[in-house]
């Protein structure tokens, strides 16, 4: 099927050649959009510099940093107007392994969303701290519980969706802008559609600096207890 990687960028400039040549040689039917969000690293030239060598790559330059999830919605309305069948979510620093996506690919049929999960058996993390495997544990206990879904593993952003649900989940407008994007996606495809997870193995980056901070963290908890109020009590 007609397969787009939507790949977010922001000052990726040390992963993002290597995570999409790795993709490009691992998975031989698939596009891939960068979207850029005015890195100012070289990202951007690099971004540019693979769409001219690669007739796959494409490119999305942004005007500012706005967000994750501004950024994968322009992705998805690109991947609408060219008529993709299956849009995928992959991340440019090499924290998402190339080798796991034909897996994902592989469990769309009859599907609405595949996630490649960290939680389920079978999958894992490398190079985390204690800490961050005790947070993201946490955290995706929680939402679990707080929205009533059998999703474990609700904030991962290695996913692949059939492009005309994507459509209908995101017709009605997405409240959230930072990691917590995820997490609301993952619930309404929940509730609406059919959702499966594949099992991945998770390296931490080697190269760049983690984009998550606690204020993200908090603004996730936060829409979690607000989404879990209005579930329970309407």
């Amino acid at each position: 099927m007609k397969t787009l990687v939507v790949m977010p960028t922001f000052n990726e400039a040390k992963s993002l050649a290597s995570t999409v040549e790795g993709l490009l040689a691992e998975v031989d039917h698939v596009d891939v959009l960068v979207v850029d969000d005015n890195s100012q690293d070289g990202t951007s030239e690099i971004a540019d510099s693979l769409a001219t060598k690669h007739t796959r790559v494409r490119v999305l330059h942004r005007p500012s940093k706005q967000g994750l999830g501004p950024a994968y919605l322009e992705g998805f309305n690109y991947a609408f107007s060219n008529e993709y069948e299956i849009v995928v979510e992959m991340d440019a620093d090499g924290s998402h392994q190339a080798k796991d996506l034909a897996r994902l690919l592989a469990a769309t049929a009859g599907v609405d969303l595949v996630i490649g999960s960290r939680w389920v058996s079978g999958g894992s993390v490398q190079n985390w701290p204690m800490a961050r495997l005790f947070l993201s544990r946490f955290g995706n206990l929680y939402a679990r519980l707080m929205l009533g879904t059998k999703i474990f593993d609700m904030t991962s952003g290695f996913r692949a969706y059939r492009a005309s649900f994507l459509k209908r989940l995101i017709a009605t407008p997405v409240s959230s802008q930072g990691y917590s994007f995820q997490v609301e996606l993952a619930y309404r495809a929940a509730r609406d559609g059919v959702v499966v997870e594949v099992p991945i193995t998770f390296v931490e980056r080697a190269e760049g600096k983690s984009k998550m901070t606690l204020g993200i963290v908090f603004e996730a908890l936060v829409k979690i207890q607000l989404w879990g109020i209005k579930r329970l009590f309407g």
